[in-house]
């Protein structure tokens, strides 16, 4: 068997023709300078424009370049998972693929966060100017109160190490939050400030059309977290609201048959469908708690055997 390296540089590019040559040969030179035992990992996200080409000169220049291709262009999130089957690091770095970022300076900071022991790490832009700054620093704060993390930049480059891979779902576009996932899980995480350097050839693959998308995302994303383990929670407050409110209408309907005013109105049908509707959540989300025990348990289990069979 191979021996395993220390690093695995992981980079998904779409139609990115002009800056490969030039990404390359950067990692390349982190790589000697820095003597890190490292591999690259390229995938070739259905680009059109001669990326694939570019890339595999690439790898035929450096033995430590891996170029994986895809048919057609299937998004970040599956190009993530594409790398990630085929990372073999201990240590893995994401970086973006259009030289925003440079290797040279930012792999070394990304990697000595790292063995100071932390589990992951992501870069923090200093400087940046582009059109988008405003709704990223709006996302960045919501995405801070609502999963009570620190970090400012969470949708940028990354490091961290090989054993978050399995414990991070991966769902689509869910690629921008390793980050809080990995602190969900209870993963030492931290930032590190970097540089910023405007894209100089080719064009950005992400408008601001992304930027509803982006906040239903983090909605679903706390919604999952929340109450994933704890679906009870979540059905069972509904459910007692519900109930409640039913109940106080049922108290006044009975002061009313007492005092013989009460009549047959549609707000008793509404009040008996919220006392069944409340009942039919706490069934569910008694359903649910134990679904979630048997995933726990399948989890478990699956935990088990990969040891063994590592």
């Amino acid at each position: 068997m191979m021996p395993r390296p220390e690093v695995s540089v992981f980079i998904p590019a779409h139609n990115e023709k002009e800056n490969v040559a030039p990404l390359m040969d950067k990692v390349a030179k982190t790589f000697a300078d820095n003597s890190i035992d490292g591999e690259l990992v390229f995938v070739n996200d259905g680009s059109t424009d001669g990326t694939k080409e570019e890339a595999e000169k690439a790898a035929a220049k450096y033995d430590f370049v891996k170029v994986i291709n895809h048919r057609i262009n299937l998004g970040l999130t599956e190009a993530f998972k594409t790398g990630f089957d085929h990372v073999s690091g201990d240590v893995i770095i994401f970086l973006c693929a259009d030289l925003e970022s440079d290797p040279e300076e930012d792999i070394p900071k990304l990697l000595a966060e790292i063995r100071k022991g932390y589990d992951m790490v992501v870069g923090w832009r200093q400087g940046r100017r582009d059109s988008k700054i405003v709704a990223s620093k709006i996302y960045n704060f919501v995405s801070r109160r609502l999963f009570r993390v620190s970090a400012h930049d969470m949708n940028w480059i990354k490091a961290f190490r090989r054993e978050l891979i399995d414990d991070l779902p991966l769902r689509s576009d869910w690629h921008r939050f390793l980050y809080i996932l990995a602190a969900s899980q209870g993963y030492k995480v931290t930032e590190v400030r970097t540089g910023y350097h405007p894209r100089k050839r080719g064009r950005s693959k992400y408008g601001l059309t992304r930027i509803p998308i982006s906040f239903l995302d983090v909605i679903g994303l706390k919604f999952q977290l929340v109450f994933s383990k704890k679906p009870l929670l979540f059905f069972g407050g509904v459910g007692s609201v519900l109930v409640g409110i039913s109940l106080i209408f049922g108290v006044v309907f009975i002061v009313q048959w007492f005092m013989k005013t009460f009549h047959f109105r549609p707000i008793v049908l509404l009040a008996s469908m919220l006392f069944l509707s409340g009942i039919q959540l706490f069934i569910t989300g008694f359903l649910a708690e134990l679904i979630v025990t048997q995933r726990d348990r399948i989890e478990r289990l699956e935990k088990k055997l990969k040891k063994r069979s590592d």
